[in-house]
């Protein structure tokens, strides 16, 4: 756009021949005032102040580096037959308006056409960058907010508990988080509590050298412990007494996995089965449900408890109702054994699952359109999987052969984090009541705790976690 106050200048009569005779003569001291008095008359014309204009102090310096040189008679850059008058224009360009340099060119981006009033426009690194204000520097219409840092995720856990005796078995189901805080591990033929807040350890049974500890499962309130036995039956204890409550059979073989419903428990067992125990009846169990061809070692109810996930070492994913004895969906895409299952917090019907060793792969489902999604192959055998339910994100635990940790981003499946420190496969995993913090064992004897998902929205203030100091705690 022309700036209005040149637009209204017309050139002399006779500027045409006063550049014609340029290159003819000397500049004299009188042309050289005579051409100054133009400019300063150029420049200032229209800007007599006037009584209802108010008169500001604040200076406007203008860039010149876009100049019209072309208004005030100036010649462009000499060429080979310009000889003196295209040298005594630049060094006369050079005089009032700095010596021309290649950021003056580059930087700005001007071209010479435009005018000499236009503002100058931003380089590519804002002035302010280092002012916590947001920097202007966008056109009409552009959203200001300032870009949101990718997460951060420390690569290293921030406690590390010593758990001798904890089971290399791809096929248990060890370790659980209650909802008062407490983790419960089995170790061995004994349950062990350690309290989160205190870290007290407490040790609730000890099964006998006859059996030994294959699942363990918290309710809901966090205040009754479900263990499954390798002899196939299923104990309840009250925590906060450590007392045992009630033992239930049903089961042939050793109970390996575990899950709680609203006001059932669901165990799944090596004899290829899986048994409903309501616990306010006196039978052992309701129901039993019968349809994998394999030990059954991954159980999980959907959150709103309508729906039930089994995985088995047939390498089948089946999904259950609350009153049916036979699946209603049946997913045969595994290839491996599918102990790896977890329900989406976020949203209605979308389930998760993972694959051993020959399969590798993470794949979702809508259950409530019978439809798989996605698939994403890991490289790496799929122990765990775990949603964070403050955001979309979901966690998995590997075995062979990188032992390693990933935080995904779901619906992307993009890599937040990779954590690796456990020596062998990562088969244990259990996520703390707030969300923020998992922990995970292995083999390697030891059980890591890691802060990898983000606080909700509403939460205030520090929280216990993020205060903890980092050292290494004996539980037994």
């Amino acid at each position: 756009m022309e700036d209005p106050t040149a637009s209204n200048v017309t050139p002399p009569a006779n500027s045409s021949s006063s550049s014609s005779s340029s290159s003819q003569i000397t500049p004299s001291p009188s042309m050289k005032l005579s051409l100054e008095s133009r400019i300063n008359r150029l420049i200032n014309a229209n800007q007599s102040p006037s009584p209802s204009r108010s008169i500001y102090s604040d200076r406007f310096i203008p860039s010149r580096s876009g100049s019209n040189f072309a208004l005030f008679d100036l010649a462009p850059s000499p060429s080979k037959e310009d000889g003196g008058a295209g040298s005594y224009a630049t060094l006369l360009r050079a005089a009032m308006f700095g010596p021309e340099t290649p950021e003056k060119r580059d930087i700005t981006g001007f071209s010479t056409s435009r005018n000499i009033f236009r503002f100058k426009t931003e380089t590519n690194r804002c002035l302010n960058s280092f002012s916590p204000f947001v920097c202007d520097d966008g056109g009409p219409g552009v959203s200001h907010a300032p870009i949101k840092a990718s997460r951060k995720v420390s690569r290293s856990p921030y406690k590390v508990l010593d758990a001798p005796a904890l089971q290399d078995d791809f096929y248990l189901n060890l370790v659980d988080w209650s909802a008062q805080n407490v983790l419960a591990v089995g170790l061995g033929n004994c349950v062990y509590l350690w309290n989160a807040c205190s870290s007290k350890v407490t040790k609730l049974c000890d099964l006998g050298a006859d059996d030994s500890v294959c699942s363990v499962g918290w309710a809901f309130r966090g205040t009754h412990l479900a263990v499954g036995t390798s002899s196939g039956k299923v104990q309840i204890w009250d925590a906060s007494r450590c007392k045992r409550t009630r033992t239930m059979e049903g089961h042939r073989q050793r109970v390996g996995a575990l899950a709680w419903g609203s006001s059932v428990l669901s165990s799944g067992s090596r004899d290829k089965s899986i048994l409903q125990r309501d616990i306010r009846c006196q039978e052992d169990h309701v129901s039993k449900l019968s349809g994998h061809k394999s030990e059954v070692c991954g159980l999980k109810w959907s959150y709103d408890n309508r729906e039930l996930a089994s995985g088995g070492n047939d390498n089948r994913l089946f999904v259950w109702n609350q009153h049916s004895t036979q699946p209603v969906l049946k997913y045969s895409e595994h290839t491996a054994a599918v102990k790896a299952i977890a329900w989406s917090p976020h949203v209605h019907g979308l389930l998760a699952s993972g694959g051993g060793t020959a399969d590798r792969c993470i794949r979702f489902w809508n259950t409530s359109t019978n439809t798989h999604l996605s698939s994403i192959d890991t490289c790496s055998q799929v122990c765990n999987l775990a949603w964070s339910k403050n955001v979309n994100e979901l966690v998995s635990t590997h075995g062979y052969s990188q032992n390693q940790i990933i935080v995904w981003k779901y619906p992307t499946m993009s890599k937040i984090a990779t954590l690796t420190g456990h020596t062998y496969r990562v088969l244990y995993l259990a996520v703390s009541p707030d969300g923020q913090t998992i922990v995970t064992g292995a083999g390697d004897e030891t059980l890591r705790f890691w802060n990898v998902f983000p606080s909700p929205k509403s939460q205030v203030g520090i929280d216990e976690w993020g205060q903890r100091n980092k050292v290494i705690f004996v539980l037994v």
